[in-house]
This record gives C-alpha cells, sequence and structure tokens, in this order.
C-alpha cells in the first residue's frame, strides 16, 4: 500500500450531469492520473484517493468551472 497516498472527501457544486461528473474526474486525474475517483453527483460529493493536496484539487475543480471545498484532509 503506498503511504502518500490519502482518503479525502470533497463537496463539489455544480455538477449537474453525467457530463459534469466525467469533466470533475478529468480535472482531478490532471492532477493525480493515478488518483481513484468516485463522483456521488446528487450528493455533491466526490471521493478521491489522491497523492494530491486537498487545496491542490480543489483548486483544479475551481478552475474547472465547480465550487469545491474539503470535508476532509
Amino acid at each position: 500500500m503506498d503511504e502518500s497516498r490519502a482518503d479525502l472527501l470533497m463537496r463539489v457544486e455544480g455538477m449537474i450531469c453525467d457530463g459534469c461528473a466525467a469533466a470533475v474526474t478529468r480535472a482531478i486525474q490532471r492532477i493525480d492520473p493515478q488518483a481513484e475517483v468516485a463522483v456521488d453527483r446528487p450528493g455533491a460529493r466526490v471521493a478521491i484517493r489522491t497523492g494530491a493536496q486537498s487545496l491542490v484539487i480543489a483548486d483544479a475543480l475551481t478552475r474547472a468551472g465547480y465550487t469545491a471545498t474539503a470535508m476532509t484532509g
């Protein structure tokens, strides 16, 4: 198990369709191509297993057009 990876939970506002969920996943995987991303679109949450910091992920999602806030990490 890679100790440098952590589980993050982010609140992501503005995901209204499956295309949005795919865009969120792509934005995260641009930062960390090995990130494991699980989008809960109705709950406006994204669970991520990543080596990136939550602020870096939130910034990438903001640049992609979403409002992102770390719920953990």
